[in-house]
């Protein structure tokens, strides 16, 4: 894309930040309401939102949700996979982590992503970057969990009911480019179809593993408003924002919010919740975004930038170049002469 034809960034940056901030508050808004709703219907009440909240969006567009009955069994699995599975894991996850640290694990997702695509869906080929983004990654996991002086900052098993999250969202994004990518339906449609979905499995799971909710009247505003912030704005506006950027700017700028949430969700942890943090945690959260961004090839595509800038200014004659006009030479050398 020439410098020409390059959307202004006012265009999709206010888009791109806000979505930062609305993915990235989520463990917030998670941590505050674990403490009076059982983690399951933190999950529920937050698809519902969001599902209420995208079909009055496909409602206002004038467009309505598909009705091949196929489709419906991917989005299905999708919503599984890509909400019901991690926005639940998480909810249990941050009863036993901070806020921070569950916004840290969510970065980990496109490193799980590789050996994910590698063995379950053979669509993706491993490469040197690949392995070293893996391999930089794996460390700066181990950082973030102080491995030398046992588990910092929360339990095992709340480290691993947050690593289990991020790799279910891992297998969102293969699956859909499998089975749902290339229809016509929107992006914004297709959201609505797949949180419906999580919100009626969500609906059968809950009562199941949690019995009734608590009483609505007798929660706290603070956690009334941490469940309506994360299903009308992380689960529901953040869909079609999403969409807005992609649309605009491509998939490839889009998947660098994966940078911005956990430094968001660090930083609300820290300011709102006076959420502690060790010295170790903020390094090995920037060694896996390092491995990330190697995973990714970032690296290697501004490498090739910048040796294409500094080829095309060495191919371009310098200001004091002598001149090729005839009469311009002559009008020198008598100059000189003189």
């Amino acid at each position: 894309m020439t410098s020409e034809s390059r959307p202004a960034a006012n265009t999709w940056l206010p888009h791109f930040a806000l979505l930062a901030l609305m993915w990235g508050s989520s463990f917030l808004f998670i941590k505050v309401a674990v403490v009076e709703l059982h983690p399951l219907y933190v999950a529920l009440f937050r698809v519902a939102l969001g599902a209420i909240t995208l079909l009055i969006i496909v409602k206002a567009m004038g467009d309505r949700l598909p009705r091949d009955l196929a489709l419906w069994r991917h989005l299905a699995i999708v919503a599984l996979i890509g909400n019901v599975i991690p926005f639940t894991l998480f909810a249990y996850g941050e009863q036993q982590v901070s806020s921070g640290l569950a916004g840290i694990w969510n970065a980990t997702t496109p490193l799980t992503m590789v050996p994910v695509m590698l063995l379950f869906f053979r669509s993706e080929r491993l490469t040197k970057a690949k392995v070293a983004g893996l391999l930089i990654g794996f460390a700066g996991v181990m950082v973030v969990l102080g491995v030398w002086a046992g588990v910092g900052g929360g339990t095992l098993a709340g480290h691993l009911m947050c690593f289990a999250a991020a790799t279910s969202y891992a297998f969102t994004a293969p699956y859909m480019r499998q089975h749902v990518a290339g229809r016509q339906e929107s992006g914004v449609v297709l959201a609505a179809g797949q949180i419906t979905m999580a919100t009626i499995e969500l609906s059968i799971i809950a009562p199941l593993g949690a019995g009734l909710p608590a009483n609505p009247f007798s929660l706290s505003w603070q956690t009334v408003a941490s469940i309506a912030a994360l299903g009308i704005l992380g689960t529901g506006l953040a869909f079609v924002l999403n969409y807005r950027v992609i649309r605009i700017v491509g998939a490839g700028t889009m998947v660098m919010v994966t940078y911005l949430m956990p430094i968001v969700a660090v930083t609300m942890g820290v300011l709102v919740l006076d959420e502690r943090l060790t010295w170790y945690q903020p390094v090995g959260a920037l060694i896996v975004l390092l491995g990330v961004a190697v995973a990714q090839g970032v690296p290697g595509r501004l490498l090739t930038r910048l040796r294409s800038r500094q080829s095309h200014l060495e191919e371009r004659p310098p200001n004091n170049s002598p001149s090729t006009d005839p009469a311009a030479d002559d009008a020198r050398k008598q100059a000189v002469s003189l």
